[in-house]
């Protein structure tokens, strides 16, 4: 046997040892077992759905589950009454895979279950994408040459994917985000649903469908364990992790971002600086900043520095937010805005665990409550900061209409219960509500709720936590309304 027919034999033999359901109508119980994530049924339709011809491609932060979805996605197929000598699973990070294209791939997969001649009804999974040069040619080559099969890619680069799926599938692909979890999935993992219960709120005369808890204190207990170690699926389940996060998601995750996949796609050479400037920001996320007092802080030049936070953002490792002012006025040359982790476990894991009563848990329960509110899509989220003589005030959550940009609604993010009874010093919201002629607005607490009605307007308080789950659950009801579930 020649040394190419042996690698081919090794190959075949990788194929069928990691495509397990050709010969168990099944995949691998270690991945079976594992809970579902919420997303998965919104990213299945689209998987399914073999009438568009288009490739899909499933993005998202290092280490979200995007591998684990993929193969919860192939046991659906399965359940489905797919074929599973028709569905393909192959990671192109595997190192014997190296140099090899993505049709070829196809070939040998299709040689190693019997089929080698057949070219239709073949659902094809490439995990891990990025590994490949000039993936994105490759991959709408094979959308446009197999017109009978389905495509799906993921890969953890995310702003590679972003940015080539772009710039070369128009019309080919379709982009499906995977972000951390939301608290509303975290709860869902742990198996704690029985801790909320439906509830409804009055908001402006009506009735809304809402969600309450049986135990305020426990779900808190929770939402802590959330910011600190929720982002991730692995680390929700492994008291090990948790002891010593910074070695699973700092060396795993950030700096695998920071050190390897930024530099190779943007070219930077002193990956130190990014280093430093993500530190800066991680420590003091929902902070407002301008690109001098960031430079000052970090160490980075300006002119490098805007590219580093846009590389930054691709990669949905932060979001920036936009300011507006007293009068819901977007700045036409705003030289300051809010910079937050996109997932408040990353300053956990770079610094320590917060607690309840650290200083800086207000500016993580805040990171959190924006870590919901941007995994919606067209998310029209500001915050509201003014200076007019001696009137300075600041809201932290502004929601704009898409449409004429005036305000619809105002968030006021505070971790303490004081305000539930001395609601008239939220002078800043009301201020904001009364200039805007909002009528309710929401203000977070601990544990308090309930309608406060003053003068001209009312608040709404409600537990962190609890506006936390309701966020999270409300952006996935949005996200099945418009795909028809």
């Amino acid at each position: 046997m020649s040394q190419t027919e042996y690698l081919q034999e090794q190959i075949l033999s990788r194929l069928r040892m990691d495509n397990p359901w050709w010969t168990s109508n099944s995949i691998d119980n270690y991945f079976d077992q594992m809970q579902r994530r919420l997303y998965l049924e919104l990213f299945y339709p689209l998987v399914a759905d073999t009438k568009l011809r288009r490739g899909l491609l499933l993005m998202g932060p290092r280490r979200v589950g995007k591998t684990v979805m993929l193969y919860h996605a192939i046991q659906k197929l399965i359940d489905d009454a797919v074929d599973p000598q028709k569905i393909i699973f192959i990671s192109i990070e595997t190192p014997i895979y190296n140099r090899i294209s993505l049709e070829e791939l196809f070939a040998l997969a299709r040689r190693a279950v019997g089929k080698a001649d057949e070219l239709k009804g073949f659902f094809v999974f490439y995990d891990e994408i990025q590994y490949l040069k000039d993936w994105e040619v490759h991959f709408k080559s094979m959308i446009d040459t197999f017109l009978y099969s389905k495509f799906v890619a993921s890969g953890s680069a995310a702003a590679a994917l972003k940015k080539q799926s772009q710039e070369s599938g128009a019309g080919r692909f379709t982009d499906f985000n995977l972000p951390s979890l939301t608290f509303n999935e975290y709860i869902h993992l742990k198996n704690l649903n029985g801790l909320m219960i439906p509830a409804t709120i009055e908001w402006l005369g009506e009735e809304l469908e809402s969600f309450d808890t049986l135990d305020i204190r426990t779900l808190n207990e929770h939402f802590i364990q959330y910011i600190n170690f929720g982002g991730y699926p692995e680390v929700v389940f492994s008291e090990k992790i948790q002891a010593n996060p910074g070695q699973f998601i700092r060396s795993d995750i950030v700096d695998k971002v920071l050190l390897r996949d930024l530099p190779s796609l943007y070219g930077i050479s002193d990956v130190q600086e990014l280093n430093s400037l993500f530190t800066v920001i991680a420590y003091n996320s929902g902070s407002e900043f301008s690109y001098d007092n960031l430079s000052k802080m970090s160490g980075v030049k300006k002119d490098t520095l805007r590219k580093y936070v846009e590389y930054l953002q691709a990669a949905f490792l932060i979001r920036i937010v936009h300011k507006t002012d007293i009068n819901a006025k977007k700045f036409q040359r705003a030289t300051a805005f809010k910079i937050y982790l996109t997932n408040p476990s990353l300053r956990c894991a770079l610094f320590q665990p917060i607690q309840a009563i650290d200083e800086k848990m207000g500016d993580m329960v805040e990171t959190t409550i924006i870590a919901q509110w941007i995994q919606r899509e067209n998310a029209n989220i500001y915050y509201a900061n003014w200076k007019e003589g001696r009137n300075n005030g600041e809201v932290d959550i502004v929601g704009l209409s898409s449409i004429n940009q005036k305000p619809l609604w105002a968030v006021e993010v505070k971790w303490s219960d004081r305000y539930y009874e001395h609601a008239g010093e939220l002078k800043s919201l009301l201020n904001f509500m009364e200039n805007n002629r909002i009528e309710q607005a929401i203000v977070t607490s601990i544990e308090k709720k309930g309608k406060k009605q003053l003068e001209k307007v009312a608040l709404q308080f409600i537990p962190t936590a609890v506006y936390a789950y309701i966020v999270g659950h409300n952006t996935l009801q949005e996200r099945r309304q418009k795909i028809g579930l």
